[in-house]
């Protein structure tokens, strides 16, 4: 994303002799890591799914929307990364110094979601091994043998391993949403007249809008991304400028996943008149259209690269949320002292008991729900909580990033505060709405 925070930086700065731990005198495509990790993370299945519902009922008329959605995430990480690199504090920290009201919500939040997330995880990377590989396993025991490996993966290695496999991972899902964009031999015509803001003529047609805009990319990962740049080794703001690239690298990469997947929405869906279930399961439903039109050998690229969605999005979250949490419980312990990124350069977070504790929540009692269904009112406090987070995220960051926490050379420009703002009220709407929509009268 463009310098949002109004400066160039300062070239005192990149006059300094360069040393193997020490920024780039300038930002270079070598350098970029965590940006893909957070796209990875960020797109899921259920995203892919939104986005081809979209296209199949919409055909081309929200592709705005789509590329609208990536610049709020783009603004939303670069301000996260940003504070993380301005101040040398986490965002676990910087949330601290706004009031004890921010460690209560996160804590509730973060045990609660990791608890349902945990088995919506398993089940998603199940689904495409267990179409892949019919009569191997139930799906059950495959989405436990995706949470024990992945469990295993994140324990036993440093983020620099977990990056690399991440952007293998990514590898795959671009060729594959790329190569099904292709396939089904997009309208160019209509795919750069659907980049024109027009609402679609529908009922809800606004709220369907602002899902797609807030919906795809748009989780906790987004605060992990700060975590992130610092596990890297990107701990201070002479890494401004290589974050920046990194970000729009990210988002980049997430807007190709989106448009590739609406296009075949567009085309493959919507041309045809057929209807695919919500949830992972429409992707599994593709898979069968797909083998019908094209052949088994397609079918089955396709479900490599649905594995690899959702698996991606399993270790990003195993990796990236046990981070946080590491940082919530290190930052209880020590009372009022802050956290520092070069800790999470260090390594020690991700070795700690916190960082390891996460994990086997995530992976062990998540583990009940896929033999037993979701708890209907926990799901109701899941999505409560959920609703809630991406506001308390956006406005935060306003927050923070205008205050005196932020060194004043890095504090939010116009453009910034438009963006963060453009989002705290966008994920608001969404928050109140889907709060609303919640079965409350059978609740109680």
């Amino acid at each position: 994303m463009a310098d949002t925070t109004g400066n160039t930086g300062n070239p005192q700065e990149t006059r300094a002799l360069h040393t193997p731990d020490s920024p780039p005198r300038r930002s270079s495509w070598r350098h970029i890591g965590p940006g893909i990790v957070v796209a990875a993370t960020g797109v899921g299945a259920g995203d892919l799914v939104a986005t081809l519902i979209a296209g199949s009922n919409f055909g081309y008329t929200l592709l705005w929307a789509a590329v609208v959605g990536c610049l709020v995430k783009i603004s939303l990480a670069e301000a996260a990364g940003r504070w993380h690199l301005a101040t040398g504090r986490t965002l676990f920290d910087g949330w601290a110094q706004l009031g004890r009201w921010t460690t209560y919500f996160f804590g509730v939040y973060v045990i609660v979601w990791g608890f349902v997330y945990g088995a919506a995880a398993m089940s998603s990377s199940a689904l495409p091994l267990q179409a892949l590989f019919p009569g191997v396993m139930e799906l059950e025991g495959w989405g436990i043998a995706c949470a024990l490996v992945g469990l295993v993966f994140v324990w036993f290695n440093r983020y620099a391993v977990f990056e690399k496999v991440m952007t293998v991972l990514v590898g795959v899902m671009f060729v594959v949403t790329v190569y099904l964009a292709v396939r089904v031999a997009p309208n160019l015509g209509d795919a750069f007249a659907g980049l024109l803001p027009v609402l679609p003529d529908a009922t809800d047609s606004v709220l369907n809008t602002l899902g797609l805009i807030g919906g795809v990319g748009g989780t906790i990962t987004l605060a992990a991304y700060g975590y992130w740049v610092n596990a890297k080794g990107w701990t201070d703001s002479g890494w401004m400028k290589v974050m920046r690239l990194d970000n729009r690298v990210a988002y980049l990469t997430t807007g190709v996943f989106v448009v590739a997947m609406l296009v075949v929405g567009a085309e493959l869906l919507h041309s045809a008149g057929i209807a695919i279930s919500s949830g992972d399961k429409g992707l599994i439903q593709l898979g069968d259209i797909l083998e019908d039109r094209y052949g088994s050998a397609t079918a089955t690229f396709f479900l490599i690269g649905f594995f690899a969605t959702s698996f991606t999005s399993l270790i990003g979250v195993w990796h990236g949320v046990s981070l946080m949490f590491a940082d919530f419980v290190t930052r209880g312990r020590k009372a009022a002292a802050a956290s520092r990124g070069e800790d999470f350069a260090s390594g020690r977070p991700e070795r700690s008991w916190p960082f390891r504790a996460y994990l086997l929540w995530l992976t062990f009692p998540p583990m009940i729900l896929l033999f037993q269904g979701q708890p209907f009112r926990l799901i109701i406090v899941y999505g409560v909580l959920g609703a809630a987070f991406m506001p308390f995220l956006a406005l935060t960051l306003v927050w923070l990033l205008n205050s005196g926490r932020t060194p004043r050379e890095w504090r939010n420009g116009p453009l910034s505060n438009a963006m963060l703002a453009l989002a705290g009220l966008l994920f608001l709407v969404l928050a109140v709405k889907q709060i609303w929509d919640q079965p409350w009268a059978e609740f109680f």
